[in-house]
């Protein structure tokens, strides 16, 4: 990262959430900034510059939602690239001191987001400046359908706060333009189905494969089972001939695969292929949040110390902590059909082991929240500015593979 814009990520922690669109992908990533110390927040070009470092325009959409409005005034009076789109507390929006900034924002082609429901009416002139408004779930079941004619529904709306598929499906139904949130949580409706019900015959094949390369069968046997699913062959070497894999020479067959990365390496690539395996379009915001766990996972164990295999397993640890949502059998059932290093079993199933508080700041920085992130983080002895750089890294290496 650029020296000069190193000291913003000992300023702030660094939360984030998926946009998703009706059409389950993920249209935008939503960057939650904290600063840690609201009076005195980091400039907001550093700021925009740290976040397009990471973010640049071809890698996707990101919105700011700033905890302090110091700092988002800031970032109202300054330059932001295309891609950058920023959220605005409905109780600034009603500001009048802002209301040129916004104007002016909205002019240069800035995408704004109107963050809840402001308590009296906005300017008429306002309204066009923000394209979609921030309700969340917990607001719109409070409260009920707004009347016609309020803000929140005189401009496209998004839905915050959602939590389980059920919850993001409902939210499709009320007519909400995306979802904000992970849909990760338990379903309260019976959703999960019985053992052996969840499977499909792509995830079935990898499930075969990892289970072969690690008993460190030969390559013809292991190239037998793949030759049954020409796609699922394309996918796995599409990953390996990924940029974030790095290799100089093209793979060109499982064999050649085998060869180069050997059994460690070659698992590591088959887990991310399991999580990728299956069709259902609910399925792929987890998907998205199970690359990134394990992507995340990964780079914080090089924070504190985790060698090369230790991090291949931390990498399958967070990227298998979702199986049971994508395969929707009890994750007991898949890891023991699956065989898991003993590290990955004891964080998932047990809750203790060296990986789990690892995990815990996964899941506090994916829920954007300071206490949480700040607990997990002093609970590795592990700096700020370490945490963010793991999650910038991650996110922009999570990218290369899409």
């Amino acid at each position: 990262m650029d020296m000069r814009v190193q000291p913003v990520l000992a300023q702030v922690a660094l939360g984030y959430a998926p946009m998703i669109d009706r059409q389950r992908m993920v249209s935008a990533l939503r960057l939650t900034v904290f600063p840690l110390r609201p009076e005195a927040p980091p400039p907001a070009d550093l700021l925009i510059d740290a976040v397009t470092e990471a973010w640049p325009a071809e890698g996707g959409r990101v919105s700011l939602n700033v905890v302090s409005e110091t700092l988002l005034h800031d970032l109202l009076a300054a330059e932001l690239p295309p891609n950058l789109m920023l959220e605005v507390p409905a109780f600034v929006a009603a500001q009048p001191q802002e209301a040129a900034a916004l104007r002016a924002l909205h002019g240069r082609g800035t995408t704004l987001l109107l963050k809840g429901r402001p308590r009296e009416p906005l300017a008429r002139d306002l309204l066009p400046c923000f394209a979609y408004a921030i309700v969340d779930v917990a607001e719109e079941r409070r409260d009920g359908a707004p009347a016609p004619g309020t803000p929140a529904r005189q401009i496209p709306h998004v839905q915050e706060g959602v939590r389980t598929l059920k919850a993001m499906n409902e939210a499709f139904a009320r007519g909400a333009h995306s979802v904000l949130g992970w849909p990760l949580d338990d379903e309260d409706d019976g959703a999960a189905v019985a053992p052996g019900k969840g499977g499909q015959p792509e995830m079935q094949t990898v499930t075969e494969l990892i289970k072969r390369v690690d008993r460190e069968e030969n390559a013809d046997r292991l190239e037998a089972v793949l030759k049954n699913d020409p796609a699922l062959a394309f996918k796995l070497m599409r990953y390996i001939n990924s940029p974030l894999f790095g290799l100089r020479v093209e793979i060109t067959s499982f064999r050649h695969a085998l060869m180069l990365l050997g059994y460690g390496r070659l698992k590591r690539w088959l887990a991310l292929l399991l999580v990728s395996a299956g069709k259902d379009a609910n399925s792929k915001p987890i998907m998205y949040a199970a690359v990134r766990r394990g992507l995340l996972m990964e780079e914080l164990g090089r924070n504190v110390g985790a060698d090369d295999e230790q991090r291949g397993e931390l990498f399958i640890c967070g990227m298998f902590s979702l199986l049971h949502r994508l395969m929707r059998q009890p994750l007991e059932t898949l890891l023991t059909s699956i065989p898991v290093p003993e590290r990955v079993r004891q964080a998932l199933l047990d809750e203790t082991g060296p990986f789990r508080p690892i995990l815990d700041l996964v899941r506090a920085v994916e829920a954007s929240a300071l206490y949480d992130i700040r607990t997990a983080a002093e609970a590795l002895m592990m700096g700020l500015p370490e945490v963010n750089r793991a999650v910038f890294k991650a996110l922009s290496e999570a990218r290369q593979l899409e």
